[in-house]
């Protein structure tokens, strides 16, 4: 599957969105790719994570013992993808504003991919690769859907995206103005 037919799902889902958004991560953009209405269709949501899984299988072979996606956003395609590996999905959630696992126990030693949904900044992933090596994991690598830095984002692991797509971000204080113009609405899941 290529960037484009990934970029295609999402606007067949009506998930491809277009006006002033504060991503996740803080910043701005005038592209919103809101999974959520990929994730509600299970034959789309199974084409990605199917591919997904291809590609981690090509680099690891059956040598992940878990695949682990932070909440909110990494769990539909963390659970997905794990159908197609044959390896357990767990996830992190916020506790106390840190990932901790708290539904799951792991092994030390075990083998971890992580699975995110879209990588802006990587910071949901770092902090998983954090929670997951205080454990004991051996962190493998990451995987995503779409990385919209487009290979830029330090994930402080490999990064595995079934999708490169570069959409502009800027912080607040440095937006153009077509941008600055448009009401912000703010759709992520970080809070949660």
């Amino acid at each position: 599957m290529t960037s484009d037919d990934v970029i295609e799902i999402f606007r067949r889902a009506g998930a491809y969105l277009e006006g002033h958004f504060i991503l996740t991560s803080g910043l701005r953009s005038p592209v919103f790719l809101q999974k959520a209405r990929v994730f509600m269709h299970a034959d789309l949501t199974e084409a990605l994570c199917r591919s997904l899984a291809e590609k981690i299988e090509a680099r690891f072979g059956d040598d992940v013992a878990y695949l682990v996606g932070p909440a909110v956003g990494g769990i539909i395609p963390a659970y997905e993808t794990s159908r197609h590996l044959d390896a357990p999905a767990i996830w992190v959630e916020r506790e106390g504003g840190e990932f901790k696992l708290r539904r799951f126990e792991i092994e030390p030693g075990a083998r971890v991919v992580i699975v995110e949904d879209i990588v802006t900044t990587g910071l949901s992933i770092r902090e998983t690769v954090a929670c997951m090596q205080k454990l004991g994991a051996e962190v493998l690598a990451a995987a995503c859907i779409i990385d919209r830095s487009a290979g830029k984002a330090d994930v402080g692991v490999p990064l595995i995206a079934l999708a490169e797509y570069e959409v502009p971000a800027y912080p607040a204080d440095a937006l153009p103005p077509e941008l600055a113009a448009l009401p912000a609405v703010k759709p992520g899941s970080r809070s949660l």
